[in-house]
C-alpha cells in the first residue's frame, strides 16, 4: 500500500473523522502494534492545530495477564490518576481518536463472569465524566489492519498478503483512493445522509416491523421525538465531526421497554474481544427474555444482564445489502465494519442526540420519554437479503422502508 494513500487516510480520520479545530487538544486511543499508523495521525493532528496530543496504548496480551492474575477487587479499582484524567478529559473535552485493528479473538480465555464484576463496579465511577462529556466533544473510530486480525479475514493467505488485502478493503470502505480527494467524497457522502434522514424523519414512525425468513419477527415502538441520524453530527460547541469511518447506516434510538419478538443475528458479535456466533434473541416487554447462541452463549447472557438496559434496545440501524461495505461480501469479525454491511440493532443505552431537541432537555426528560439507559451500547447484525420493514405511522398507515433488504422508501 502506497504511503502517500495511507497519510491521505491520516489526514481523513484527522479532518472529517475528528474535525480536529486549532487550539484543541486530542486523544488516541491505539495499540501498540500501531504505532507507525498512529504517529501519522498524531502528525496530522499537531498540523491541523492540536495544542496537545496523547495516546493511549494498548497490547491484548497485557489486559489478559492482568484478569489472569488480580483479583476482582484490584481490577475494580479506579486508581486516583486514572479518575484525575477522567476528570481533566471531562472539562478539557478533547478530540478522542479511536484507532481499531485489534485480534477479534484477542482476549479468548478471560472468565466472562470476572470481567462482567469489574465492569459493573467501576462504571459508577467512571458514568459522571462520561454523562458531563455527551454530545459535547467530537470523536472517531476508524481502523487499520493488525496482523492477527488480517489472518482471521484472509486465514487462507500469507500474513503479508494478508495485511495489503485488508488494507485495501478499509480504504476501500472509506473512500480513500490513490488519486482522489477524500474529504471532498465525504462532504457529498454526508449530504446524502442528511436527505435519506429527512425523508425517515417525516413520517414519524410509531413503530418498525422485521420479518425476513431466518426467523425473525420482531416489532419496535419509538419515542415521540425520536429523530432518525446518519454521517457526521453537530456536538453541542457547534462542531461538526463523523463518529464512524466508515458508515453507512442511518439509525434512530427506540423507546425503553417497548420490543416484542425475536431477531436472528446474521454475523458473528465479537465482544470483549470474543467472538458470539449464531445467535438469537427473544423480547417481551421491550426485555430481551432469552437467547441461545451456538459459540459464546455464556457471554451473551452476561452481556444482557450487565445492567436493567442491557436487556433493552438502544439502537435501531437502516444498512442496505446492495451497499459499498455489504457488497465486499467480506466478514470482517469488527462491528465498525460489519454494521456497516448489515441492519442492526443495539443492547442497551440509547443516544440523545437521536431525540428532537435534546439539547434542551433534561436527564429526567429522557428518562420519562424512554431513551434506555446502560452502561453497555452493543450493535449486533441482524440485516438479511430477504429482510422486510415496514413502518407504521401513529394513524396505521404503513409505510414500506425495505423489501428484500434494500430500502424502497
Amino acid at each position: 500500500m502506497k504511503k502517500s494513500t495511507i497519510k491521505k487516510y491520516a489526514k481523513l480520520i484527522v479532518r472529517v473523522g475528528a474535525n480536529v479545530q486549532k487550539g484543541q487538544s486530542v486523544v488516541i486511543s491505539c495499540s501498540v502494534e500501531q504505532a507507525e499508523f498512529c504517529a501519522l495521525v498524531v502528525d496530522e493532528a499537531y498540523k491541523a492545530g492540536a495544542k496537545y496530543v496523547t495516546v493511549n496504548w494498548s497490547y491484548d496480551p497485557l489486559v489478559k495477564l492482568a484478569y489472569r492474575h488480580e483479583s476482582v477487587k484490584t481490577l475494580s479499582t479506579v486508581l486516583k490518576w486514572q479518575e484525575e484524567k477522567l476528570a481533566w478529559q471531562a472539562d478539557e473535552l478533547p478530540c478522542m481518536i479511536h484507532i481499531v485493528s485489534d485480534d477479534p479473538d484477542g482476549l479468548k480465555g478471560i472468565n466472562p463472569a470476572k470481567m462482567q464484576k469489574v465492569s459493573q463496579a467501576r462504571y459508577p465511577i467512571i458514568k459522571p465524566y462520561r454523562d458531563k462529556m455527551e454530545s459535547r466533544y467530537q470523536w472517531t473510530i476508524a481502523a487499520v489492519p493488525g496482523e492477527a486480525w488480517a489472518k482471521k479475514v484472509f486465514p487462507d493467505l500469507r500474513k503479508n498478503v494478508a495485511i495489503e488485502a485488508l488494507w485495501k478493503l478499509i480504504l476501500e470502505a472509506v473512500y480513500v483512493t490513490d488519486d482522489n480527494d477524500p474529504i471532498e467524497v465525504w462532504a457529498k457522502v454526508n449530504e446524502d445522509f442528511k436527505t435519506k434522514c429527512a425523508k425517515l424523519n417525516k413520517y414519524h414512525f410509531d413503530y418498525l416491523h422485521y420479518t425476513s425468513s431466518n426467523g425473525t419477527d420482531f416489532k419496535c415502538w419509538l419515542m415521540p421525538k425520536s429523530r432518525w441520524c446518519g454521517g457526521g453530527e453537530t456536538d453541542l460547541r457547534g462542531h461538526y465531526f463523523n463518529p464512524n469511518l466508515p458508515t453507512i447506516e442511518v439509525f434512530t434510538s427506540p423507546c425503553k421497554g417497548k420490543a416484542e419478538g425475536k431477531v436472528v443475528s446474521t454475523k458473528p458479535l465479537s465482544y470483549q474481544g470474543q467472538l458470539i456466533e449464531n445467535f438469537s434473541i427473544t423480547f417481551e416487554g421491550g426485555k430481551a427474555v432469552s437467547c441461545t447462541a451456538e459459540k459464546g452463549q455464556e457471554l451473551l447472557e452476561k452481556m444482557i444482564t450487565m445492567d436493567e438496559g442491557a436487556a433493552m434496545i438502544g439502537e435501531l440501524a437502516l444498512v442496505p445489502v446492495d451497499s459499498p461495505i455489504s457488497n465486499q461480501n467480506v466478514l470482517y469479525y469488527e462491528t465498525l465494519f460489519d454494521e456497516n454491511a448489515s441492519c442492526h440493532i443495539a443492547l442497551g443505552r440509547g443516544f440523545r442526540d437521536c431525540v428532537e431537541d435534546y439539547e434542551n432537555l433534561s436527564d429526567e426528560d429522557f428518562k420519562e420519554m424512554g431513551l434506555n439507559e446502560s452502561m453497555i451500547h452493543v450493535d449486533f447484525m441482524i440485516g438479511a437479503p430477504d429482510m422486510s420493514i415496514v413502518g407504521y405511522t401513529k394513524d396505521g398507515e404503513a409505510v414500506k422502508i425495505f423489501e428484500n433488504g434494500n430500502f424502497v422508501i
